[in-house]
């Protein structure tokens, strides 16, 4: 099975949440249930994957080069 192309995101609104950064591109992990919801599972910068609203960030395509970079960042320790 083909492995899905990686998504990535601008954050346009954080809500005051801390491991959110406006204007960041953040990587959107793939969980069709969240989407129902109108949630998106973003790896923040606290380096793990959480549900936030779909209305903080706007879908974005990116360079090959960019998305390989953007999809290897290390998670936080």
């Amino acid at each position: 099975m083909p492995r899905a192309k990686p998504q990535f995101a601008i954050c346009l609104r954080n809500d005051d949440s801390d491991d959110l950064e406006v204007r960041k591109v953040y990587r959107v992990l793939p969980d069709t249930k969240a989407a129902a919801e109108g949630y998106l599972r973003v790896v923040d910068e606290s380096g793990e994957d959480y549900l936030y609203p779909e209305e903080y960030f706007v879908f974005v395509e990116v360079p090959r080069a960019a998305e390989r970079v953007l999809a290897a960042a290390p998670r936080a320790d």
